[in-house]
């Protein structure tokens, strides 16, 4: 009996012990993450940089706005503080306008912000018209959208302003060729509220849901100090034409979209001697340019090519200014 009493209390303790060092594989391990918790920070910036247009008192008045949102795909949302004027010129007409800001006229869009129009008139800092919906629009600013307050949602020192689109006018230079809208024409200044900077948009990485389909453009190294810019000269014989420019133009999108190194490859061609082509070439690094020139798709390239090019000249060139910088674009 006492045998008997004494294996059932080992076995007990030994499903007891089991129990409690086995692994939770449910949950991970929280300790064990890479990431660092820096608080409960609001952190989905950057914003669409705006500057709104109200009618306040009978007077024009502008006001930029960095906290927009979108709700649906029908309602926009603007949240600005409850201290500033133009707050109560949209509450009593219940209509605004929304400019999106380009770097032409990023500096007035900074000084209206840095100013109240209960102090100072901001009405003539833009040249504007009336749109047809009764708000102020910018006749400077690329994009603006015409806008009625369906609702106001107030927070904890904010009046958060939904609105309903009316109309939207366009610059006839930021539309595509079938009159829709072309981000990387348009390029808006983008806002980001913790470090109070501006950054610059435009450029397409990679088609939404097609990414299998297509690779997209990868990130790029920033220019190291041995980096190389060149101009390549190359005439090609006229009857290899057509084939070159097959070659070419594929070497040059497989290297843009693959290889961090490759920043630029910007080829023309003389419209009086189609034959000569010259590709502005920019390279992050004497390791990246070695890494291109051994890559597969360059080989294919250039043993492809050697019978059909009649004089190749390599010219490498020096910035007059390294901040300007020719970025990438693929469609």
């Amino acid at each position: 009996m006492m045998k008997t009493i004494l294996s059932i209390l080992t076995l007990f303790v030994m499903l007891s012990c089991s129990t409690a060092v086995k692994e939770n594989t449910d949950q991970p391990n929280i300790t064990e993450m890479n990431k660092k918790n820096i608080g409960n920070l609001l952190a989905l910036y950057p914003k669409p940089m705006t500057v709104v247009g109200a009618q306040v008192e009978g007077k024009v008045n502008w006001l930029v706005v960095g906290h927009t949102g979108i709700i649906g795909h029908d309602r926009i949302l603007l949240s600005m503080s409850k201290q500033h004027y133009t707050n109560q010129g949209i509450r009593k007409s219940k209509k605004l306008s929304i400019n999106l800001v380009s770097r032409e006229i990023l500096s007035k869009a900074d000084y209206v912000g840095s100013v109240s129009g209960a102090a100072v008139d901001k009405s003539n800092v833009f040249a504007y018209h009336i749109g047809e919906n009764g708000t102020p629009v910018i006749d400077e600013s690329p994009l603006t959208m015409e806008c009625n307050v369906v609702d106001i949602y107030e927070t904890d020192g904010f009046d958060n302003f939904i609105c309903t689109v009316v109309n939207t006018y366009a610059a006839p230079d930021v539309l595509d060729n079938t009159g829709k809208l072309d981000y990387t024409r348009l390029k808006p200044v983008l806002f980001a509220f913790p470090t109070y900077s501006y950054l610059a948009t435009g450029e397409i990485i990679g088609k939404c849901l097609n990414l299998d389909k297509q690779p997209a453009m990868c990130a790029k190294l920033p220019m190291a100090t041995d980096g190389i810019v060149r101009l390549s000269k190359i005439e090609v014989w006229p009857e290899y034409l057509e084939e070159y420019m097959k070659y070419a133009t594929e070497v040059g999108e497989v290297s843009l979209r693959t290889e961090p190194g490759v920043l630029t490859m910007y080829a023309v061609r003389e419209k009086e001697n189609p034959g000569m082509i010259t590709i502005l070439e920019t390279y992050a690094s004497k390791a990246a340019y070695e890494s291109h020139i051994a890559s597969e798709h360059f080989q294919k390239y250039k043993q492809g090519t050697l019978h059909m090019v009649k004089s190749l000249v390599l010219s490498d060139q020096t910035l007059l200014n390294p901040a300007n910088c020719l970025n990438n674009f693929i469609q």
